[in-house]
């Protein structure tokens, strides 16, 4: 039997030639973007250097490609979702391809103190799910989560102290 596929609406159809200008705009339809991921995509898409250009310019006139504001934000929403430590906030945005300057800066508002409270939260969680374990193994297996998130050698030890102090 042959199927007539169905236009439902939800696909996203570019025009073949399209400007550079609009193929950033289609890039960053579903989410924001760095300065370098937009123009890597329009070079990607065999856009000349000027072309790329006058788009990047353009839609950070029009406030749609900021870094700053784009750092700002990842940091928060990675903080109130899954929080990690500050190096690993930094690898994941150099990821991104921000400056290094930028990162420092947006980073400097997270205190030494919102770093340990992410780490006691991320602490707490871990050592209600390891529950079952002997206390030995479940505070250095709460300590190996603490760790691949990032979270310096001095945070660590001390959630895990104030976890075997309360057990």
């Amino acid at each position: 039997m042959i199927r007539n596929k169905q236009n439902t609406g939800k696909s996203k159809v570019k025009p073949k030639g399209s400007s550079a200008y609009d193929e950033a705009l289609y890039f960053l339809t579903p989410k924001a973007r760095t300065v370098r991921e937009v123009e890597n995509h329009l070079d990607g898409c065999d856009h000349s250097e000027m072309e790329i250009f006058e788009a990047v310019e353009r839609l950070k006139n029009a406030g749609l490609l900021d870094d700053e504001k784009y750092a700002a934000d990842f940091i928060e929403s990675r903080l109130n979702t899954k929080p990690v430590s500050k190096m690993k906030l930094r690898e994941q945005l150099m990821g991104h391809f921000i400056d290094a300057e930028l990162i420092d800066a947006v980073l400097s508002s997270v205190s030494d103190e919102a770093e340990l409270e992410n780490a006691r939260s991320v602490a707490e969680k871990y050592y209600r799910q390891f529950e079952g374990l002997e206390p030995s193994e479940r505070l250095r297996r709460v300590g190996l989560r603490l760790t691949s998130r990032g979270y310096s050698y001095d945070d660590v030890k001390a959630v895990l102290s104030e976890l075997a102090d309360d057990e």
